[in-house]
């Protein structure tokens, strides 16, 4: 076997940045330049069994290769973070917004928390 002598891209975490009607979200995102970085930065997240057990851990990123995304069952969850990152031109980065479901289908709103999770990584993360 042999180990990669590239390190983890660093994670930062949020945490718990909203709840509406039970669903809770928390927003978390690192620098990263390829795939393989963005699949251990979601393997690093989801090594917190809380964030594992979550029900969407929902993300996006601009890469030099081009925008990629994935909803994780929350339907267009992840264009919306994809958007975002385009508007804040915030490259080189990944931003997983993780919903812990509450119990009450929030319709559209759904889309608007994920929004104030994507806008409180990028206020915390401006610099």
């Amino acid at each position: 076997m042999s180990s990669s002598s590239t390190p983890a891209p660093s994670l930062t975490r949020l945490g718990v940045v909203q709840t509406d009607r039970g669903s809770r979200y928390a927003v978390s995102g690192a620098q990263v330049t390829s795939r393989a970085e963005v699949d251990q930065v979601l393997a690093t997240l989801k090594s917190d069994r809380n964030y594992a057990k979550a029900t969407h851990n929902t993300w996006a990123a601009l890469l030099p290769t081009g925008g990629l995304k994935a909803d994780d069952g929350e339907s267009g969850a992840g264009m919306v973070i994809l958007r975002m990152l385009e508007r804040a031109a915030l490259r080189d980065h990944v931003i997983i917004v993780t919903r812990w479901y509450g119990g009450k289908k929030l319709g559209g709103d759904r889309f608007r928390r994920v929004q104030d999770a994507v806008r409180a990584y990028l206020d915390q993360t401006a610099g």
